[in-house]
């Protein structure tokens, strides 16, 4: 019934680097000349960050392969488990945000917490990460050094008492400068930390975020070699009709981009429902991962070099061995992220999708030979799709695979892939693999930085019930009086037996007074009878796009199941207000947990799925009376956030996210389930 996680907890800078902000206040350098100079620290730091953890990845690879040769299986599964047991402490009782690929943290910490990142997670992902990818786990090296170059980035912003919008594009030079290290690509780099971290381009942040990319490339070049992560051949398109063989790879791109999402969400989902001690479950993730790799060994690690095989033009490969890794990677990081260890999966999505445009590229050469198809092509593409649909980066996916092949004759049908496979897996999966996380804990975030508290509220809740009407006999003379009694700019317009026939506006008004007959008009003649209305049920965010369909100020509510019955009205103004007490109480709700977490050092998330039958369904969160030490966060029912307050009515099959202390969750659960504590107060 319950699942819960361990979650961050954001720190004040230092005092010891309040001497430094003083004295760079009272420099007063230009702001831009600042920001360039702490970027080209976090891209040397990220740069060198990089270098030491791949290095030290490697170390641990070479201990891991040399197990699995002299031991074979038993090496394998021994090398497997020795990893998962070495990181899991460090991310269950250290930094628990390491946990998993990184990027939702880093994307909540601009989006929630100002860009504040525990200094702490720049060690612990990176020890843990190293651990877990080096002996074996199914997980790409990305998502750590964009982690790494995020959290140092928030560190020196904090370090220097920087806004919260400074430290924010901070956060973001990481990130890019993360991109770059690993992939040898800094365009693709500034793009994703634009694309996927801000969700914005501005002039702004990009001349930052360039520096940040650049100077981590610069030192990743240094130590590691200029080469980029894979050798590409210059491909081309042989012929107009292989556009619609592409389209094809954009379409099943996208189904395999879906699965990888649901089947890593469903893998957490399990791992959590299991009551078993937090620091086991990764070791079992792990083990799970050397199941996987009895069959397809190729799983194990990052698989680069595999990757680097399958878009060769000498490729060699069965599509008996490619279809199978498509989806047995995708599962074998399922198991290895989903139980808790530390990874990216930015590249098992390039290997996935590397397997899975192979395999269609070689069938695709057998059924039309006269096009002397290439399957690395194939491979090329399907690999950017992927990751496009999984992460909604088309642009990032395109200039990745663009760097890393330094030629454009590919360029037409690797967008179009790429674009049809972002669509359509939105279409069928809104949220991608980053941005579900955060929606699953009632973090709804659009554009990078946008929580959109819109999609939180129902019409019900913002609407003004029992509004003036009128009715449509009423003379313009009678009429002008109500709007100046009012004060009112409209009216709905309501007939005898009590429906609702139109609505009247004083801008209708205003046009018929100017009308020679305007002594015999009534509010039937000039009221608007074709009504574009509102369902209470509906978020304001829907309301707000029917209020801009028109450019009209006000909408009637009806019900769903008689349209002519007034329910009430949703004004513009009752949509910014509600707007602003969601945003204030999403910040009580913040507060509260901030409180929370420095008074106690066990208190956690809990979510809990209401079943039919449990107490709290059909009542008001002010009457669960629920203890002090906790905060009801968010209620998520069906694909829709609802900020909650003391009038929302819980309904059965919510999921609802609640942070509380270990000690109080017994009492929690009783109250939500049978109402025992109240009962028993009573």
């Amino acid at each position: 019934m319950t699942s819960q996680t361990q979650e961050t907890v954001i720190t004040l800078p230092r005092k010891a680097a309040r001497p430094l902000a003083r004295w760079l206040t009272r420099l007063a350098p230009p702001p831009y000349l600042v920001l360039s100079i702490i970027a080209v620290l976090i891209g040397v730091g990220t740069g060198y960050g990089a270098v030491i953890f791949i290095r030290s990845l490697e170390f641990v690879q070479h201990i891991a392969e040399g197990l699995r040769e002299d031991l074979g299986i038993i090496g394998m599964f021994l090398s497997l488990g020795v990893g998962g047991a070495l990181g899991a402490p460090l991310i269950v009782y250290v930094a628990s945000e390491a946990r998993g690929h990184g990027v939702p943290e880093v994307m909540m910490a601009i989006a929630v917490h100002g860009g504040r990142i525990r200094p702490r997670v720049v060690v612990v992902k990176a020890v843990a990460s190293a651990l877990t990818i080096g002996s074996g786990g199914s997980a790409g090296r990305e998502g750590p050094i964009v982690q790494i170059g995020s959290a140092l980035g928030s560190t020196l912003g904090q370090w220097l008492a920087f806004s919260e919008e400074r430290i924010k594009i901070l956060v973001a030079a990481g990130a890019a400068g993360g991109i770059a290290a690993t992939f040898n690509a800094p365009i693709a780099g500034v793009i994703f930390a634009l694309e996927v971290i801000l969700g914005e381009f501005s002039m702004g942040y990009f001349g930052v975020v360039v520096i940040a990319s650049v100077s981590a490339s610069i030192i990743s070049r240094a130590y590691l070699g200029a080469a980029p992560a894979f050798h590409v051949p210059a491909y081309g398109l042989n012929s107009v009709w292989e556009i619609p063989l592409y389209v094809g790879i954009g379409i099943v791109s996208a189904l395999l981009a879906v699965f990888f999402i649901v089947i890593l969400y469903k893998a957490e989902d399990i791992f959590e429902a299991w009551k078993a001690p937090e620091v086991i479950k990764p070791v079992v993730g792990m083990l799970l991962t050397g199941v996987v790799a009895l069959f397809y060994p190729q799983v194990l690690g990052p698989g680069l070099h595999f990757i680097g095989e399958a878009i060769a033009v000498n490729m060699q490969m069965s599509l008996k061995l490619l279809a199978p890794l498509a989806i047995a990677k995708l599962i074998a990081t399922s198991f290895t992220l989903g139980a808790g260890n530390s990874g990216g999966v930015f590249a098992p999505s390039l290997f996935a999708g590397a397997a899975l445009g192979g395999s269609l590229g070689i069938i695709f050469k057998q059924l039309f030979p006269h096009l002397y198809i290439n399957p690395g092509a194939y491979a090329l593409v399907g690999m950017a799709a992927t990751f496009a649909g999984a992460a909604r980066a088309p642009i990032t996916a395109i200039l990745i695979v663009f760097e890393m092949s330094n030629d454009y004759r590919l360029i037409l049908p690797l967008m179009l892939a790429t674009v049809i496979s972002t669509a359509i897996a939105h279409y069928i999966h809104p949220e991608s693999i980053y941005t579900l996380k955060l929606a699953r804990r009632g973090i709804v975030i659009r554009h990078g930085r946008d929580i959109d508290v819109m999609q939180s509220v129902t019409v019900e809740q913002a609407m003004q019930r029992n509004p003036v009407t009128v009715p449509p006999t009423m003379p313009l003379k009678e009429l002008a009086d109500m709007f100046v009694q009012a004060h009112g700019h409209g009216f709905p317009v309501v007939d005898e037996q009590g429906n609702l026939v139109g609505i009247v506006s004083l801008t209708d008004y205003q046009e018929a007074a100017k009308r020679k007959d305007a002594d015999r008009l009534t509010v039937g003649d000039i009221m608007t009878r074709d009504l574009i209305v509102a369902y209470p049920d509906e978020t304001l965010w829907e309301a707000l796009r029917k209020l801009g369909l028109r450019d009209v100020s006000r909408l009637p509510v009806v019900s769903r199941q008689n349209p002519r019955q007034l329910l009430g009205l949703i004004r513009r103004r009752d949509i910014i207000r509600a707007y602003n007490l969601a945003i204030a109480r999403r910040g009580e709700i913040a507060q509260r947990l901030q409180e929370l977490r420095v008074g106690e050092g066990d208190a956690e998330y809990i979510r809990v799925d209401l079943p039919a039958d449990a107490w709290a369904v059909g009542k008001r969160v002010r009457e669960l009376h629920l203890p002090e030490d906790c905060v009801l966060v968010s209620v998520r029912r069906g694909r829709r956030i609802i900020i909650p307050h003391g009038d929302t009515v819980l309904q059965p099959g919510d999921r609802i996210t609640i942070f509380t202390t270990r000690e109080c969750k017994p009492r929690v659960m009783n109250i939500l389930s049978l109402g025992k504590d109240i009962q028993e107060e009573g």
